[in-house]
């Protein structure tokens, strides 16, 4: 398996074998190197202004935290030298959030959200993240930059 098969399984694994995502509605578009994207369309569970009809800040959160670190997982993977799945394995199961900042910017008014993320930075044991949040109509509803642990 190379390093383009693997992302590929990633992609599976989030998108089927991950309760909280697929509860969610998460759908993970593409894993690219230069940049990370999933969706979710809006449903009546993720309302968090009843009377607005807008998206909940956690939903949000979510979004942006899921696509930054898909982005290190990504940037992971591609850094190995060569190959070996369980040095990969040992690396990818302690990866977790250190540090997240979100910036809400519009609220979340829509039918569908896609995130973005881009790494900043990948070191041996951190890798920095930028997120963006927009609406079908391309609208830029939150931004956030996060920190996680990747080794």
């Amino acid at each position: 398996m190379d390093k383009q098969e693997l992302i590929a399984g990633v992609k599976i694994y989030f998108n089927e074998n991950i309760p909280f995502n697929k509860h969610m509605g998460i759908d993970v578009i593409d894993l690219g190197m230069d940049a990370v994207r999933i969706g979710i369309n809006m449903r009546p569970e993720l309302v968090g202004n009843a009377i607005m009809n807008i998206l909940h800040g956690g939903v949000t959160a979510t979004l942006l935290d899921v696509s930054g670190g898909l982005a290190a997982i990504v940037h992971t993977i591609d850094k190995l030298d060569s190959f070996d799945g369980n040095l990969l394995f040992e690396k990818l199961k302690t990866l977790g959030t250190i540090d997240m900042r979100v910036d809400y910017l519009l609220p979340g008014k829509g039918t569908h959200f896609e995130a973005t993320a881009k790494v900043v930075r990948h070191g041996r044991k951190v890798c920095v993240t930028r997120m963006e949040l927009h609406n079908e109509r391309g609208e830029q509803i939150a931004l956030g930059t996060a920190t996680y642990i990747v080794g």
